[in-house]
């Protein structure tokens, strides 16, 4: 059996390099494509060490860089460039590790190509869940969440009659303030909250899980995933980050996925599928584990969660400004210009005050993609203007 090509966007952030790491060790997967924005240096020694066909960079200048550091593959380049790259290599499977809303182009490429994706990157979800999995069915293709809680969710349900799903569970650590003062929690510096009490993720995802933002997120993912309406989908804390999601059907059973709070399970579920992996991270000892604890999302405390719920009752473009605001405001924080407890203000002041537009096309999910990353530019300049001009302190 030949061994499945892999593209994967985004390989020199997180998702991304514990990917190759598990890729490396398989003999039924190979990189054939590798895209990044704009580390060229990593992207450099990831061409040495994998020699995949083609590789894409975003920034002009960083694969010129690229171009003088390396000989013998294709390297394209610009912000079209990840689109380019899985219609030119057209791969088995693309695995979207990017940040942010520019995975969309290129997840939307994938699906034309026919290649399965696996989905780390939820922010396209968000925005286009309804065109990328409506354009995935017609395509006949496998949409595998990489995202722990709903690689989870998807375990679970494999199998098991849909109509009897009572409601899903998608766990919260509860992020490094759990416990903390709410006061102080808001003032809290971007080194605290990169601290991440059991995971290990990329800056962005980190922010938004102290936030519990992403959770917001993944409850709009799961909508799109397993077509699950509001009322279907709960948030719970579970401070160990052991159990990952659950699913409860209607006889009052309960299937839940536990493993150690690592990333490299769901990625390699995800790349091997249908097959389970070897292993892919250290068992999980549950005897050392001592106990699970579970409790309800205080949604005073952590507002962030009823946004997600308000994008479904929504609907439309919805998605597309949620995320839009909250990317906008987490580079704002991690610029100085606003502090941590200002994220969440300001992201549900945008969704609150945009017009949402019922007609979902990729027309008018940049429309409000673009259209909620100025109000909430506004927003920001405001609270700077506020503190007299001052940064915020990072240290």
């Amino acid at each position: 059996m030949s061994a499945k090509r892999i593209a994967i966007l985004g390989s020199t952030g997180s998702v991304g390099r514990q990917a190759l790491e598990l890729i490396a060790a398989s003999d039924e997967l190979t990189v054939c494509a590798l895209a990044a924005g704009r580390n060229w240096q990593l992207l450099a020694e990831q061409v040495g060490r994998f020699k995949p066909q083609a590789v894409a960079l975003a920034d002009v200048r960083a694969a010129e860089e690229l171009t003088r550091a390396t000989a013998g593959v294709c390297v394209l380049s610009g912000p079209e460039a990840m689109t380019e790259l899985v219609r030119r290599v057209r791969p088995d499977m693309v695995l979207t590790a990017m940040s942010g809303s520019t995975g969309l182009p290129a997840t939307l490429a994938a699906i034309d190509c026919k290649a399965d994706l696996a989905v780390a990157n939820k922010e396209s979800l968000v925005m286009a869940g309804q065109i990328i999995m409506t354009s995935a069915r017609s395509a006949g293709i496998n949409v595998l969440p990489v995202d722990s809680e709903h690689s989870a969710i998807f375990q679970c349900l494999h199998g098991q009659q849909r109509g009897a799903v009572r409601r899903v569970f998608l766990t919260a650590s509860g992020g490094p303030f759990r416990t903390w003062p709410e006061r102080r929690a808001g003032q809290a510096s971007l080194q605290e909250v990169l601290n991440h009490p059991t995971w290990q993720m990329g800056r962005k995802v980190t922010i938004d899980s102290a936030t519990l933002m992403n959770k917001a997120l993944e409850i709009v993912e799961a909508h799109w995933l397993f077509d699950l309406p509001a009322e279907k989908i709960e948030v719970l804390i579970h401070p160990e980050s052991l159990l990952h999601g659950a699913v409860e059907f209607a006889d009052g059973s309960v299937l839940a996925q536990l493993g150690s709070p690592s990333m490299a399970t769901p990625i390699a579920f995800a790349l091997h599928y249908p097959r389970r992996p070897a292993r892919a991270s250290a068992p999980l000892d549950l005897a050392a584990a001592g106990g699970l604890h579970f409790e309800r999302v205080d949604r005073r405390r952590f507002p962030a969660v009823e946004l997600g719920f308000e994008v479904l009752r929504r609907g439309g473009t919805a998605g597309a400004i949620l995320n839009a605001a909250d990317e906008a405001a987490v580079a704002a924080f991690v610029a100085g210009r606003i502090p941590f407890g200002r994220i969440v203000e300001i992201v549900r002041e945008v969704l609150n005050s945009s017009s949402v537009n019922p007609e979902v096309t990729v027309e008018s999910i940049l429309a409000a993609d673009a259209e909620a990353r100025r109000r909430a530019e506004a927003l920001i300049g405001a609270v700077e203007a506020g503190s007299g001009g001052r940064r915020q302190p990072q240290a």
